[in-house]
């Protein structure tokens, strides 16, 4: 019987606790994603509102992380691109892991399928993600369906190989083997034999691509091809912030900050995990 399951939710806050690592990258993320998702409670400006009067105004008690160019509070800005950021990346990281654990579930078990469903990846895989993003926003508009698509697709084979990997050695174990000898239908045999053992990669790969997500919505922000001025964006606010660094350096900054924190958290726990999950990677990279 398959043993590779998840950490059981009893036993996740002890481990939690010994883990330093896992506990700094959990605490930041959780304090990250509580302001960014609170934005509406906590600020008390509207992140589009324009007031040229105010533009360039420094760190202030009306203010708490200054004003940008056009007047607007960048606190606001930076919670709500944030926001925007995250539900992003969530979409995406669910996206890509059903796509990819259906194509890898495909390949890897059925064997007149693997050939023809690689090489569909390989070919998917062969086109840069960041140039195929750039070429869907631009062809789609920066809408979130599009964007969401844009950069989940280069995260879809990505998923696939792990899951088939993991299907390919599930396929040859004696359990598996004795449920088929014993009539069991196919979908039972995936569902209670291979599916279980593909959990524990897939939540590890689900926080990776959570802070890819995130750093190409702000690549494509930072390039013109995000969303329009009027909805913030981290990226978009660094490149509008790029002329007034001098003179007002806090436009880049902070979002810069934020934006930095918030992948370094995701990674940290994603490592972190990793090396929970697999004990044979933590004991590698001690080695």
């Amino acid at each position: 019987m398959n043993t590779n399951t998840l950490v059981h939710p009893r036993s996740f806050w002890p481990v939690l606790a010994r883990d330093p690592l896992m506990l700094a990258g959990l605490t930041l993320l959780v304090a990250l994603v509580g302001l960014s998702m609170l934005a509406p409670l906590i600020t008390w400006h509207d992140p589009a509102a324009l007031a040229p009067r105010l533009r360039l105004k420094p760190i202030s008690a009306d203010f708490w992380l200054g004003t940008d160019s056009l007047g607007r509070d960048l606190f606001s800005r930076v919670l709500y691109g944030g926001r925007l950021s995250i539900t992003l990346a969530a979409l995406v990281s669910v996206i890509s892991i059903c796509a990819g654990l259906l194509l890898g579930l495909l390949a890897g078990y059925f064997r007149g399928l693997d050939a023809i469903v690689m090489r569909i990846i390989d070919g998917i895989m062969a086109i840069p993600g960041l140039l195929l993003a750039i070429a869907m926003v631009a062809l789609g508009g920066a809408t979130i369906p599009t964007m969401v698509t844009a950069i989940a697709i280069p995260e879809i084979p990505r998923v696939a190989r792990l899951v088939r990997s993991v299907v390919l050695s599930v396929r040859e174990e004696p359990y598996v083997e004795a449920s088929l000898g014993m009539g069991t239908r196919t979908w039972r045999v995936l569902w209670r034999h291979v599916l279980p053992s593909t959990i524990n990669p897939l939540v590890v790969q689900a926080t990776f691509i959570c802070a890819s997500a995130i750093l190409i919505e702000a690549v494509l922000g930072f390039l013109g091809l995000g969303f329009p001025p009027e909805i913030p964006s981290l990226g978009s606010i660094i490149s509008e912030g790029r002329p007034f660094f001098q003179r007002a350096p806090w436009i880049v900054l902070f979002p810069g900050i934020y934006l930095a924190l918030l992948i370094l958290s995701v990674n940290l726990f994603g490592d972190a995990l990793r090396d929970r999950l697999d004990p044979r990677m933590a004991r590698q990279r001690k080695g």
